[in-house]
């Protein structure tokens, strides 16, 4: 299997084509990593997953996120999948990827924090033993979004269009009928809080706020932590040649390629080697070799 190649199809993906395929990726290593050294179903999910009882929440904090990566079964993570992909669909042809994961991974936030309220405070939920997994509350912020943005976007069902707002109210009424007689009432609260956050920041956007600004920022200062640790790409044999005065003893094939390698070091310096194109790579790994 070509591995270059395959990195080279996923940084091609939306955004929301990412987090589909390590969301898919994730499922089928943990279903593996289980299956083939004799685990239960949960041994590996159990670090991940959202616990909820506060004080086990608060020996794996990082599981306010990472639950959302980890499905029960295949049908769980296929849903969510499809969901996310049509509605992923509307929002980038209005937003942008920072929107996109704003609205996704706060949507993920505040379902788990409703969930986590949820079974500390309502006596009919406080004695049962559950946890919280799945993509469902960052999905359903996606969806309520954009329904809430243009509500009156009419969008194809089958055999009849619709508008949006519909399926909002619908997907809304689904959960809240379900709390009390599905057997999962911690994920329909999930998905309620991801809603609410949905609803919530499309209409503050419609005023011209944007409430991600600060988890926007958050995100930007964790990322230049691990930007200042990364190692430069090995490029000892190209070097920056000075341009000379035009002779009529000049190569200019040479002249052109050392251009060239110029322009790319300059976009390195500015960007980092992975604002390069597969194209520019390919020519600096030659241009190495030749050297």
């Amino acid at each position: 299997m070509d591995t270059g190649n395959l990195k080279y199809q996923f940084v091609r993906l939306s955004i929301a084509g990412k987090l589909i395929a390590i969301n898919v990726a994730i499922f089928i290593v943990n279903g593996l990593i289980n299956f083939l050294f004799g685990l239960r179903s949960d041994a590996v999910m159990q670090w991940f997953e959202l616990p909820k009882d506060f004080f086990d929440f608060m020996t794996q904090p990082w599981s306010i996120f990472t639950y959302s990566f980890f499905h029960g079964g295949f049908w769980h993570l296929f849903w969510n999948m499809m969901v996310l992909y049509f509605a992923s669909r509307i929002f980038l042809n209005l937003f942008g990827d920072r929107r996109f994961i704003n609205v996704y991974f706060l949507g993920v936030l505040m379902g788990g924090l409703l969930f986590l309220l949820s079974y500390n405070v309502f006596p009919a939920l406080v004695g049962i033993q559950t946890a919280l997994i799945g993509a469902s509350a960052g999905v359903t912020a996606v969806l309520i979004f954009v329904c809430a943005y243009i509500p009156n976007q009419e969008v194809r069902l089958i055999f009849f269009n619709v508008k949006l707002w519909y399926i909002g109210v619908f997907i809304v009424l689904i959960d809240l009928i379900q709390i009390p007689s599905s057997g999962n009432a911690g994920g329909h609260l999930a998905h309620l809080g991801g809603a609410l956050l949905g609803y919530f920041y499309a209409r503050q956007l419609l005023h011209g706020k944007d409430i991600g600004e600060g988890f926007s920022s958050l995100l930007d200062k964790i990322s230049n932590l691990f930007r200042k640790r990364e190692k430069k790409p090995p490029l000892k044999t190209v070097y920056r040649k000075k341009r000379s005065q035009a002779s009529s003893g000049v190569d200019y094939d040479k002249e052109s390629r050392q251009r060239k390698i110029d322009s790319i070091l300059d976009k390195i310096s500015k960007s980092g080697y992975e604002s390069l194109s597969k194209a520019e790579k390919d020519f600096l790994f030659k241009a190495g070799k030749e050297d």
